[in-house]
């Protein structure tokens, strides 16, 4: 990453999935690429909100940031693929890296934070101190409720679109055998009368 020193006019980087990039690194680019406006480090878990306090401090044009992680809710889509070594490197505290956000990017308008393990404290982080947003992505945040996010965003004026968690779960993916109470459901509710 010796190229930081010769782009100080680079405004667009994407970095995700990047294994070598560390909070050193991000330090580093923050320092020599002032002029960033959109900024992906979706994938890199080598690093923590260190990266993000620093770049929202010396980069203060960035409007887009994408910080997207894998989902931890169901590992076995990437197992085999992405080492636990590596995903386990530097655990994500979602709301550390929301304060970070929240308090120094209050210029963010469009925001990804898929599969953060973000609270409702994070999120009112977020929303107070980035007023002016206008996309948030919380696909996959499963430590936020429909009412935190009603909550939260409710003095984002500007905020014109909002990608919520959705983790509903079909009852057909489970063998009755085992979650026999939806057969129970089913008897007691006869669902099967609304059945085309």
């Amino acid at each position: 990453m010796l190229f930081f020193n010769r782009c100080p006019n680079l405004e667009v980087l994407s970095i995700k999935s990047s294994a070598n990039v560390t909070d050193k690194c991000m330090i580093k680019l923050a320092s020599g690429c002032c002029k960033l406006k959109e900024v992906d480090i979706s994938y890199c878990y080598e690093i923590s909100h260190e990266s993000l306090l620093t770049l929202g401090r010396k980069c203060t044009n960035i409007s887009i940031l994408k910080r997207n992680l894998m989902n931890w809710l169901d590992p076995s889509q990437h197992i085999g693929i992405v080492p636990t070594s590596y995903l386990n490197a530097c655990p994500q505290d979602g709301d550390s890296e929301a304060a970070a956000i929240g308090n120094f990017m209050p210029q963010i308008l469009h925001l990804e934070l898929r599969f953060s393990k973000l609270s409702a404290r994070g999120l009112a982080l977020i929303s107070q101190g980035c007023k002016n947003l206008e996309y948030l992505d919380l696909s996959g945040c499963a430590n936020v409720t429909s009412r935190d996010i009603a909550n939260s965003t409710s003095s984002l004026t500007n905020l014109k679109n909002i990608k919520k968690p959705n983790f509903y779960i079909p009852r057909s993916g489970y063998p009755a055998e085992r979650y026999g109470h939806w057969r129970l459901y089913d008897e007691r509710f006869q669902t099967d009368a609304f059945r085309i």
